[in-house]
């Protein structure tokens, strides 16, 4: 190591106790009382559309920690080498965050409608009064086992591949050398091109599928953007909170400018898919297309679908455009922070019109079952990134990560 990063003490674990661990449960807590409060109140449908947001939210999180693992190791980057325990800790979170996915889905479709376009009696047979040619046509991939089987072994394979590079890491820590390392280039690789074919269906089924009538070849992408983007947010959000709690201090500026500016791209990025997919539609004016829009230009929408494009686009396109706003803590947790709140406003649009409509709501239900996900993974994540050190020392490049300089 250089003399730079003899000063560093990798061997430094995170301690999760006093008031992060207590805060946590308390979310969790109150999370769970405002979903009893849903179920028992009488808004079933509208409490099962928000465990429905924040379990897909809770899972896109974790994917995007997988994800960004994987490409650093496929690129062999050297810049994020010091950080990376942070993305593994989200990673090894992603098995229990596909669980509570997969069993609001299975919970939605037995106990209440969640996906009722679908899912109704006789929507498949020609004598039926419930007769529904376009939900007929496509019955071969929208029925519940070959739904919930895609999304099992979907997720399944994801957690396998994080588990997997987790592993890896670890070994490398007692091991050293570099046969660890060209392990994780190899599962990653493979990691990504599954990843990548994968991604749009598990969008396709879980969201797009809750209006069935209509679909878009772009609407895989548009989710994998927000996903990207709210998770280096929560990534670059959990760094610095880190830091400035005494941990890991070998992050730098240029670090906080590599994040920020993932962030800035990537949000440029999601604007553009969502724009692509909004005037084509537009433009082409077909029913079957529009009726998408709009239901989302409805009264009771309006304000959030352009809040949408204010908070995710506007906002961090000029709050992040400069040098030096990238590479600013407080700017950078401030963006983070609405990144976040806008990609759980951006769910809310996708799901909400096409499971209560003109029922929707903004209170309780809403904000404690965001809540409780959030103390939730707050307590997963920081539990698992306690069990490691903070720095995996033995990275081969992690001498040039600690002394990384743009």
């Amino acid at each position: 190591m250089g003399t730079h990063a003899k000063t560093h003490n990798f061997a430094q674990y995170f301690q999760f106790t006093g008031k992060a661990k207590t805060w946590s449960l308390l979310a969790v807590v109150l999370g769970l009382a405002a979903i009893g409060y849903g179920f028992y109140s009488g808004h079933a449908e509208r409490t099962f559309a928000n465990l429905l947001l924040m379990a897909y939210y809770f899972t896109c999180v974790c994917a995007a920690g997988t994800f960004f693992l994987a490409l650093q190791f496929v690129s062999q980057s050297g810049w994020s080498a010091g950080l990376l325990r942070v993305p593994q800790a989200f990673a090894k979170v992603l098995p229990i965050a596909s669980i509570i996915l997969i069993a609001v889905c299975a919970f939605g479709l037995q106990t209440h409608n969640l996906y009722h376009h679908w899912n109704e009696e006789g929507l498949s047979d020609p004598n039926s009064p419930n007769y529904d040619a376009l939900i007929a046509g496509k019955s071969a991939f929208l029925n519940v086992p070959f739904f919930l089987t895609r999304l099992v072994v979907f997720l399944g394979v994801y957690s396998i591949f994080a588990m997997v590079l987790t592993k890896l890491s670890n070994r490398e820590d007692l091991e050293g050398g570099l046969k660890n390392y060209r392990k994780s280039i190899t599962y990653s690789a493979i990691f990504l091109v599954i990843f990548g074919f994968t991604t749009p269906i598990w969008a396709f089924d879980t969201i797009m599928s809750l209006e069935a009538h209509w679909f878009s070849t772009m609407f895989g992408w548009y989710n994998f953007a927000a996903m990207w983007v709210s998770g280096m947010a929560a990534v670059t959000l959990t760094i610095i909170l880190l830091k400035r709690n005494g941990y890991m201090s070998w992050i730098n500026e240029s670090h906080l400018h590599d994040l920020g500016k993932f962030m800035f791209a990537f949000s440029i990025f999601w604007t553009y898919v969502w724009f692509s997919q909004f005037l084509l539609i537009y433009y082409a004016n077909i029913p079957e297309e529009t009726v998408y829009f709009y239901k989302r230009w409805e009264p009771e929408y309006m304000p959030w679908f352009w809040l949408n494009i204010v908070i995710n686009f506007l906002s961090p396109l000029l709050i992040l455009m400069s040098r030096g706003a990238k590479r600013k803590e407080n700017t950078l947790i401030f963006v983070a922070i609405l990144l976040l709140c806008g990609h759980w406003l951006d769910y809310y649009m996708m799901i909400m019109p096409g499971t209560v409509a003109e029922h929707r709501g903004f209170g309780v239900i809403e904000i404690g079952t965001a809540v409780g996900f959030v103390g939730l993974f707050s307590y997963l994540m920081l539990s698992m990134l306690s069990k490691k050190p903070l720095a995996p020392a033995n990275h081969p490049f992690l001498e040039e990560s600690v002394n990384h300089h743009i």
